[in-house]
């Protein structure tokens, strides 16, 4: 039998695009970007700049991101910005219609770039009113559908988001990871010459700088440009590698990327991965979904946040010293600082809500933190993580 709530909600004119929630609300809007219909859990973001990246962030996989800053898409979109080629949010939820672009960079627009990545966007909604309802309930399951002529069977659409399992329990990793091992040569932007590269060919200056295996998870371009620019050589495997895969690569370090879904379902192949390179003492920095399954293989456990943290502008403090870095974060899963065993160290909180934000262990070169230093949002708060994992690799002892 039809649901109700969504029989009874009326469709104004001119609304070309709708949001489905699990609940049977809906939301009418005006469609832009592709046309079609996705499935995915609703958060927001508090950015007010950086939406191309967001939506190319790996991390956003299977998500539909509301932004809370209303002129999205102003600045339109380049070549530079982009933080991967197919990952990132199924759609997105924004105030105001996208304006024709308007920014020395840009070389095309928000809503075409939207279509050719497949990528929905709905305008015109309360982004406020959504926030709000996000923080009050939590992330909701929501379908998001664009039709130019505004035809929308709201039941089916209502029985699809509801059958959707959620990203608990959901490992996302596999699907937005590379699948080929490659050496990183990109090196860090500079206005008006773009990406540098770096020499990785073993035939000169990389030659002698640390050698860092990253594990991607589904990780963001940047995260290795800023290892790079901290002295590091790069080479990114799959999330699948195995330890006899990485250790053959002879990494003075390894890195654990960011990237989406359920830990603890990543964790099933990629956990005994990390322990293995715990037990051969291999230093270890963590960023984010690579942070938790750092706690995870040290014995702490992670959980589901109620609504997660996405901006730009979140304060987070060292504990060592009380200094507060302004972060950039993206995640909706955290490890739990009450369960973090003997010789695993809570290193920063979030200055929001407590929850925990950074860990070291005891005895081992291996630290995380949940945020992402590389994003800049300090704008180089936390750029000194870099160059301690990097700086540390000349000296195993």
């Amino acid at each position: 039998m039809a649901d109700p709530a969504v029989l009874h909600a009326p469709q104004p004119d001119g609304a070309t695009a709708v949001l489905v929630f699990a609940d049977g609300q809906v939301a009418w809007g005006r469609g832009f970007g592709a046309v079609g219909e996705a499935i995915g859990e609703m958060c927001f973001n508090t950015a007010m700049t950086g939406y191309q990246e967001v939506m190319t962030d790996p991390s956003y996989a299977a998500q539909i991101v509301c932004f809370t800053f209303p002129h999205i898409g102003n600045v339109g979109v380049n070549d530079e910005d982009t933080e991967s080629v197919d990952a990132g949010a199924v759609g997105c939820v924004v105030r105001e219609d996208v304006t024709d672009p308007s920014n020395f960079r840009s070389m095309g627009d928000f809503p075409r770039w939207l279509a050719d990545r497949g990528r929905i966007g709905i305008a015109g909604l309360d982004t406020r009113a959504l926030t709000r309802r996000i923080r009050r309930l939590g992330a909701p399951n929501v379908a998001i559908a664009h039709d130019p002529d505004g035809r929308f069977d709201l039941a089916a659409m209502l029985g699809r988001v509801r059958a959707w399992q959620g990203l608990e329990g959901l490992d996302l990793a596999k699907g937005v990871s590379r699948q080929i091992s490659e050496s990183w040569a990109g090196d860090v932007w500079q206005l008006g010459s773009g990406f540098g590269t770096t020499d990785t060919d073993g035939q000169g200056s990389a030659a002698a700088r640390p050698h860092v295996v990253a594990m991607d998870f589904g990780s963001k371009n940047n995260i290795f440009r800023t290892l790079v620019k901290a002295g590091a050589r790069v080479t990114v495997v799959p999330a699948e590698a195995t330890l006899d895969t990485i250790m053959a690569l002879k990494p003075d370090g390894v890195f654990l990327s960011n990237g989406p879904g359920d830990p603890a379902a990543t964790g099933a192949y990629a956990v005994p991965v990390i322990r293995g390179l715990l037990d051969r003492d291999v230093p270890i920095f963590g960023i984010c979904l690579g942070h938790q399954m750092l706690g995870l293989a040290a014995g702490a456990r992670t959980a589901k946040m109620f609504q997660g943290h996405r901006g730009a502008n979140h304060p987070v403090q060292r504990l060592s010293d009380g200094t507060v870095e302004i972060t950039s974060m993206n995640h909706g899963f955290a490890i739990d600082g009450d369960t973090l065993p003997a010789g695993v160290e809570q290193t920063h909180v979030s200055l929001f809500d407590g929850t925990n934000c950074g860990i070291e262990i005891t005895g081992k070169k291996a630290f995380g933190v949940q945020y992402h230093p590389e994003a800049s949002p300090g704008p180089q708060d936390s750029f000194y993580l870099f160059e301690r994992f990097v700086g540390g690799l000349g000296d195993r002892s």
